[in-house]
């Protein structure tokens, strides 16, 4: 599925692996945030952290009416505060889809998949 923006010169669609990877990009860039999680982790209990190309597998885009719900799994530092590191993904993401790709995100949930002890 893909996003379909029309205005008064034709049609844009957006494809759901493109909102994953400004997603994804978002998300990494705030502090305490480790790495994106594979959204496969609970069921297959590995500790994957995905490296920059693979952004898309740490985040599911779901289309309901006619906005979209992100889902996004990541891993925070040791020592942050979570409940700070998730709001500032939220915050982040919502603004990178608005600023980037003229998208509104409907709700933006973040699933905290591991802690990992920041390397000195």
């Amino acid at each position: 599925m893909a996003v379909k923006i029309q205005n008064q010169f034709g049609n844009i669609d957006i494809s759901n692996e493109v909102i994953a990877t400004v997603v994804g990009g978002a998300a990494t860039e705030i502090f305490g945030i480790v790495g994106m999680a594979s959204k496969k982790q609970i069921r297959d209990n590995l500790n994957e952290i995905l490296r920059r190309d693979n952004y898309s597998k740490g985040v599911v885009i779901r289309q309901e009416n006619d906005a979209i719900a992100v889902d996004v799994y990541i891993i925070v530092g040791y020592g942050t505060k979570i409940s700070e590191v998730c709001r500032n993904v939220q915050d982040k993401v919502k603004y990178n889809l608005d600023s980037m790709l003229g998208i509104t995100a409907e709700s933006v949930n973040v699933i905290v998949q591991g802690v990992r002890v920041i390397g000195d």
